[in-house]
């Protein structure tokens, strides 16, 4: 087909006149695209203000391509109680959907965020410019809400999630953030060069410092906010651990990792019950706190795989809970609950005490965990450094596995319940680590230590001694009675007495103090022997492992074992050992020991250092020396280690030497017979010592492991 110059003026006129429309309606749609924007703008303005007390200011708002939108100058101001800014960022871009626009439901997505600052204040008056963000507003209505069942973390944890992962952007890019607090008490200022969420994918870095802590931490991992998924790892930058101040400020303990990993896997929220499953794991992970140890505690590596359950005044961790230190693995199952406190217990027992104490009152925890049977060399490598010094290095073979049970109630304390063992198979010590246990078979140099920690005597347990003496030169009333009054199952407990830790534990509990110890022979010679004084959690960990192994794996004979801490104890101002215990007060040999005296030296093994307390400044036995004499000795006749006879003739003690000088008594000759008065102590009441918390095997039928009976004193 020809064409002709006429066609072609035609259809040149056609395509301009379609130029002109499509340009004219380009035009049309950039202005009105404009419109629509700024008008959305402004209702987000209106919306913004009407729900807080605020004057939110936007600046000039543009498209920077077809659908790419530019804000600057963006800024938050408080209208009270303080008017300082609390928000100012300087350029805001995101891509938005141009349909949505049109629609009236603008959709952004690709958050770009540039130098933004964040300052939040607060005065000594308590008022500041951000918890408007979190407080109800007057008149606003409230859903009426039982306090009688207690707070609901399960809905609480459910809203915050929900709430931060429905704000987190599928595509964003936030640059030179600055976050400052300062309040009257505190300040911080976190400083963040970058962090972008790309396709799920999180990086960034921080500086944080709070107070005078300061914190370089980079941030990487992954994010799917529609299905609740997060998986995040905190680590120092430049090979610094990450230090958690606030511990530290609220709780006196230094908290610091090299690296943590976070992550949520699952989310279900039913009948006003979360569950959350997923996994939180450290590296070189440190705590320090002087209640728990005198030094660091590290954990190498260790994590754990949680299913925790959160409801109304409740929190458990479920079944199907893994805990992992190297290659030891615990299976925990806690759960803890808060109910109302009866009016009876809060008369009885909190009456007067701190909201702390008062708020443990109502709570109610079970827990109970089981470890994996464990390799013994793996057992003793997972051991967190720091904790078991004594340990360190200590080799195995065999398996061992641990169990543990307890329960309490604090608003009926004498149900606690606590049951712990570590089950061993085939078990034996090949290399012992920093301690040599078997020590306490052999001659040994020990040190005496004040309650300061300063060394105080050094000297030989052994022959080489000449103040040593055997346990076959100890009188047996000295012997008996020291078993009696501290350690009634000592010939045939493994090393502990769990009724009797019970039963201290539930006192001290009333008395919110300790105010009684639950330690047996074997735990009171270990912490002589082996470890420091200091009365710490870690220490007591340490020293109940360590008497395990010694129990049972028969490392010393009962007989060696008190023949050591006879021969190492305190008695008195710098008076150590039985034998210089003996010549100091009654210028005796330990063999030579009456029963009278006997009962007076095992009374003063608790408190040595109050050796005088029993009698007045005349030298005069007060009432409860000599209930403690009669109640002991009539314990002793119980058990077959002396006769009624001599249980009824107990009677005073006379010093003389050093230890009548020591004693200082008033208007008194070199040598004093105190004699007790006519005696007008009742046993009315039930006698509760340790005795009465055994098995219920009476005295005559128990035989120790060694197959041996003590023998009784002639």
């Amino acid at each position: 087909m020809h064409i002709t110059p006429a066609i072609k003026k035609r259809i040149g006129i056609g395509l301009g006149i379609l130029a002109v429309l499509l340009l004219a309606g380009l035009g049309l749609f950039l202005v009105k695209r404009q419109q629509l924007l700024e008008a959305a703008l402004v209702r987000v303005k209106a919306k913004v203000e009407g729900k807080f007390p605020v004057t939110l200011t936007l600046g000039p708002a543009r498209f920077t391509d077809l659908n790419t939108v530019e804000l600057r100058s963006i800024s938050v101001v408080p209208t009270a109680p303080l008017t300082d800014t609390l928000l100012r960022a300087r350029t805001v871009r995101a891509s938005l959907s141009v349909r949505s626009l049109f629609a009236g439901r603008p959709v952004f997505s690709n958050l770009e965020i540039d130098t933004v600052r964040l300052t939040a204040r607060q005065t000594a008056a308590g008022n500041d410019n951000y918890s408007f963000l979190y407080k109800k507003k007057e008149g606003e209505p409230t859903v009426a809400r039982d306090t009688t069942k207690g707070t609901n973390y399960g809905l609480l944890a459910n809203q915050l999630l929900e709430a931060t992962f429905d704000n987190v952007p599928g595509e964003a890019d936030f640059r030179e953030f600055l976050i400052t607090y300062e309040g009257p008490r505190h300040r911080a200022r976190l400083v963040m060069p970058r962090l972008a969420i790309k396709s799920g994918e999180i990086s960034g870095e921080m500086t944080a410092l709070i107070d005078s802590v300061e914190n370089r931490v980079g941030v990487i991992g992954y994010i799917d906010a529609g299905s609740y998924e997060v998986d995040a790892q905190v680590f120092g930058l430049d090979k610094r651990p990450v230090v958690l101040p606030i511990v530290q400020r609220r709780y006196g303990a230094r908290v610091q990792f090299d690296t943590v990993r976070i992550s949520l896997s699952d989310k279900t929220f039913r009948r006003d019950e979360l569950t959350l499953t997923g996994t939180a794991s450290a590296v070189n992970f440190i705590v320090n706190h002087p209640k728990l140890s005198d030094q660091d505690v590290r954990f190498p590596r260790g994590g754990i795989d949680f299913v925790t359950r959160l409801g109304q005044a409740s929190f458990a961790l479920e079944k199907g809970t893994r805990v992992l230190l190297n290659r030891m693995e615990f299976f925990p199952e806690l759960s803890v609950r808060r109910r109302p406190v009866p009016e009876r217990v809060i008369g009885e027992n909190i009456n007067g005490l701190t909201s702390r104490s008062q708020l443990l009152a109502g709570l109610v925890m079970k827990l109970d965990v089981q470890s994996a049977e464990t390799k013994a060399n793996d057992f003793f490598e997972a051991l967190p450094e720091g904790m078991f010094e004594t340990l360190e290095g200590t080799r195995a073979e065999g398996t061992l596995q641990y169990k543990l049970h307890a329960a309490l109630d604090m608003n009926k304390l004498d149900s606690l319940e606590f049951d712990s063992g570590l089950r061993a198979t085939k078990f034996r010590v090949t290399r012992f680590g920093r301690e040599d246990l078997n020590k306490l078979n052999e001659s040994f140099r020990y040190t005496a230590y004040n309650d300061k920690g300063d060394s105080v005597k050094t000297f030989a347990v052994g022959p080489e001694n000449p103040e040593f003496t055997p346990y076959n030169q100890v009188s047996d009333y000295l012997k008996y009675a020291i078993m009696t009054a501290e350690d009634p199952r000592f010939m045939t407990h493994r090393g502990f007495m769990e009724k009797a830790f019970v039963k201290s534990a539930i006192q001290n509990l009333k008395e919110r103090r300790f105010a009684r110890g639950g330690s047996t022979l074997s735990m009171q010679l270990v912490k002589n022997v082996f470890l420091t004084r200091k009365k710490t959690i870690v220490r007591k960990v340490e020293e109940a492992l360590i008497v395990w192994i010694i129990e049972n794996t028969r490392l010393a004979s009962k007989q060696r074992m008190l023949e050591v801490y006879l021969n190492i104890i305190e008695w008195g101002p710098k008076i150590y050992g039985v034998h210089e215990a003996a010549e100091f007060y009654f210028s005796k040999q330990p063999a030579n020991l009456s029963l009278s005296e006997s009962l007076y030296l095992a009374s003063i093994i608790p408190s040595p250092k109050r050796f005088r307390g029993g009698f007045n400044q005349y030298g005069d036995m007060r009432g409860s020396a000599r209930y403690f004499q009669r109640l002991i000795a009539q314990l002793m006749a119980r058990r077959g280690y002396i006769s009624e006879g001599e249980a009824q003739s107990v009677g005073g003690v006379s010093f003389s030497g050093r230890g009548l000088r020591a004693m200082n008594f008033s208007a008194r000759p070199d040598t004093i017979r105190l004699s007790l008065a006519p005696d007008s102590t009742r046993f009315d009441e039930p006698i509760d010592l340790l005795d009465l918390l055994g098995t219920g095997v009476p005295a005559s039928q128990e035989v120790p492991r060694n197959g041996t009976v003590p023998p009784k004193p002639e």
